[in-house]
């Protein structure tokens, strides 16, 4: 008599509680879920639905104080949610590996990516030194780094926020894991190598059987990669089955909600839809565009780039003829208008985050000029850099973030730095800001800590709003948030842009966001910008085959529901 095999990976009844001051927070609440061998669940919901606990539970990693307060996990059909921390030890890594959320914090600044490669494959496989670093080079090559000879040997620091995060799922692939929960690994990517990711890991599931937990909040990543679904909504599980059915048909409301809150890359519309009480609710309210066909006026123009050029040293040397330069802007020349909202995409390492911190005078321009006016009077966008006219939205919302300082503090030092209002003011301030970019009140006592990746990402945005600038320079603002939060915060910037007249520079890999946000687009290749045009005619009539090229990796969104 032939007995079924047990699931890969089993979750069962999984109660997951969190003691605070303030009482018990249960994080998950009853989740079951069922892994085949060569199946790719996802698990999707808005931030704080409980997503990353159920893969934290999975591997053994709650934070203190959290406890497993009832359920079983178990690996083809041997439980290991009561296994002591060395038993975890040995299985993680090597049976069940991950992709961090946070590709910076999830990795040593202090050795190089060579070193970090083949310390975790000796771990777990037994190769010599010399395969291991073998095997390192072909795992940079596979995830899609260019010269990975070279970039072996730099450290994380080195690398863009989307690289880092390649970097980290070489990691997680060199042990040959049976099962992979992915958190968010994608969230730093640009559409083309996030594109080449999602198709590494379905060729690693197709060719070794391999399980994965895909969390994410990006309802396209869902749709093009998952064969079923969980959709999770304050730590319950809402809705099951395979993708095609749960995005198609979603049968509960929330489900359908959430659906309705995506941006579509096809339609153009005015405001995004906001989800209240778990339902789509349209935000109606109108949305003038910045853009003119006429040409600029010199009153118009905010920001005028020309020939701007950075370049950072690859090998360093005494002497100077030694040297060894990448040059990550290139030339660059544009303008920005008043109250507009200026695109940059590309691909990861083609300079868009280099320009955005040169805009800031965070990093000092090599050749060229940059010229920026919030007034009558034009200064240079080094002497705005600690002034309140010009801020920045960082594309890392952990490491931008001070982690011994309460929420609350650090919302607060801009306005204390300004000194732009004094007293109680000041709380009352940052608990208004904290509203509007979608936290309670209470958040402000809180560290950062505290938070997940998309309410750190709030936070930021919330103290970058805080000395009311003239200009915005928007680094990857919502890629840690869900699409429910990104939609009010993206709202709310576009809310900000026509209350005050705020111009916005919005760097993202999110085409479709793009295409609702953008009154005009830059498209940046290799440190050069190869074209420039307003958002509709970029995305009807794209004129380069690079933007041709990265508007067809967009995920295609067929299959779900139309709202």
């Amino acid at each position: 008599m032939n007995t079924a095999s047990p699931p890969l990976l089993q979750i069962h009844d999984l109660c997951v509680d969190f003691p605070t001051r303030h009482g018990t927070v249960q994080a998950v609440r009853d989740f079951n879920l069922q892994l085949a061998p060569g199946e790719i669940h996802g698990i999707v919901g808005e931030s704080g639905a409980g997503k990353s606990t159920v893969g934290a539970a999975v591997l053994g990693l709650l934070h203190a104080p959290g406890y497993l307060r009832a359920g079983r996990i178990s690996l083809e059909g041997k439980t290991i949610s009561g296994l002591d921390a060395e038993a975890m030890q040995q299985l993680r890594g090597k049976r069940i590996s991950t992709v961090f959320q946070d590709p910076l914090t999830a990795l040593n600044p202090l050795f190089t990516v060579r070193e970090q490669l083949v310390e975790t494959i000796q771990t777990h496989l037994p190769l010599a030194t010399v395969d291991a670093n073998a095997r390192a080079l072909d795992l940079m090559e596979r995830v899609g780094i260019p010269d990975p000879h070279t970039r072996l040997n730099q450290y994380p620091h080195q690398f863009s926020g989307g690289m880092r995060q390649r970097v980290v799922i070489a990691l997680a692939l060199c042990s040959e894991p049976d099962v992979i929960i992915a958190d968010e690994p994608t969230t730093a990517l640009d559409v083309a190598v996030q594109a080449q990711i999602l198709d590494l890991i379905r060729d690693l599931v197709a060719e070794r059987q391999v399980g994965v937990v895909l969390v994410t909040h990006d309802m396209g990543v869902i749709a093009d990669t998952t064969d079923t679904v969980s959709v999770m909504r304050n730590g319950e599980l809402v809705e099951q089955g395979p993708t095609a059915q749960v995005l198609g048909q979603p049968s509960h409301p929330y489900t359908q909600a959430l659906i309705a809150a995506v941006p579509r890359p096809d339609v153009t519309t005015a405001r995004f839809a906001q989800l209240q009480a778990g339902k789509s609710v349209p935000d109606q309210r109108p949305t003038e565009s910045a853009t003119s066909d006429s040409a600029d006026t010199p009153a118009d123009v905010v920001i005028t780039a020309e020939a701007l050029s950075k370049r950072f040293i690859d090998r360093q040397s005494l002497l100077p003829w030694r040297r060894r330069y990448f040059t990550a802007v290139d030339q660059v020349s544009f303008t920005v208008r008043r109250g507009e909202v200026f695109g940059v995409v590309g691909e990861s390492g083609s300079g868009k985050s280099t320009l955005a911190r040169m805009l800031c005078g965070l990093h000092p321009i090599d050749a060229g000029s940059l010229t920026i006016s919030v007034s009558d009077d034009a200064a240079g966008a080094h002497g705005l850099m600690a002034g309140r006219d010009i801020q920045m939205i960082f594309q890392d919302p952990f490491s931008s973030l001070n982690p011994r300082m309460r929420v609350g503090d650090i919302v607060a030092e801009p306005i204390h730095h300004h000194k732009l209002i004094r007293g109680a003011a000041v709380g009352e301030r940052v608990a208004d800001l904290l509203t509007h970019v979608g936290l309670e009140r209470d958040a402000a006592r809180a560290y950062p800590h505290a938070f997940s990746g998309g309410q750190r990402q709030r936070i930021a945005i919330a103290r970058a709003l805080a000395t009311e600038p003239r200009i915005l320079i928007c680094d990857e603002p919502t890629s840690a948030l869900d699409v429910s939060i990104q939609a009010s915060v993206l709202n709310l910037l576009k809310d900000l842009r026509d209350a005050f007249g705020l111009t916005l520079v919005f760097i993202s890999h999110d085409l479709p966001v793009v295409r609702q946000m953008c009154d005009r687009v830059a498209v940046m290749q290799g440190g050069q910008l190869v074209e420039l045009q307003d958002t509709e005619s970029l995305f009807r009539s794209p004129e380069h085959d690079y933007t041709r090229r990265l508007l067809s990796h967009m995920p295609k969104l067929a299959m779900l529901a139309k709202g």
